[in-house]
């Protein structure tokens, strides 16, 4: 597959102060393994949007999860990435989804749901896609990478919304090739 996005892109990623000082004291970015992210296992960033990366982690800190809001940018490598802003990226993962359901149905395994902003499903089918991949001896994903509509419409009738974000899960540590501190 050629590769259609440019290959280093900015992110940033929303954490607790503390944790936000040792990334930016060499420390590894440890990778979300929650059963509901979006893009499946990985490091999480917005990509270009500092904002929306600081609105998340005062989000945490007002749940209690986060003593201090932080945000670490990153140059992130995209390398092999699954986009799914892309037909090859989309036409990847409804593969994904349809052997999901096949194997989950083969094992009579029930098949998670989405529910909400909890995304069960959308988890699963992106680390049933890694785990193809892998099986078939092609080379790994290193990064997946959606657009995700959110928060609340501009105007009335936009087809535009207030908190809309591409977000990267880096599943390979070694495509966040340097970290810098941002602004407050």
């Amino acid at each position: 597959m050629s590769r259609l996005q440019p290959s280093f892109v900015l992110g940033y990623h929303g954490c607790d102060g503390e944790v936000g000082e040792r990334i930016l004291g060499g420390e590894t970015m440890v990778a979300s393994v929650e059963r509901y992210d979006w893009l499946g296992g990985g490091v999480y960033f917005w990509e270009s949007d500092p904002i929306r990366a600081r609105e998340w982690a005062e989000w945490k800190v007002g749940k209690g999860d986060y003593r201090t809001a932080f945000v670490v940018g990153a140059v992130i490598d995209l390398g092999n990435c699954l986009d799914a802003t892309t037909r090859d990226g989309a036409e990847a993962i409804e593969v994904a989804y349809a052997s999901l359901i096949d194997a989950s149905t083969t094992a009579g395994s029930p098949v998670p749901k989405n529910v909400k902003a909890r995304r069960y499903l959308d988890c699963a089918v992106i680390n049933h896609l890694h785990r193809l991949v892998l099986d078939s001896g092609e080379s790994p994903y290193d990064t997946v990478r959606g657009l995700f509509p959110q928060g609340e419409r501009i105007y009335r009738t936009s087809g535009f919304w207030r908190q809309t974000h591409i977000q990267i899960a880096v599943a390979n540590p070694g495509n966040i090739k340097g970290t810098f501190r941002v602004k407050a």
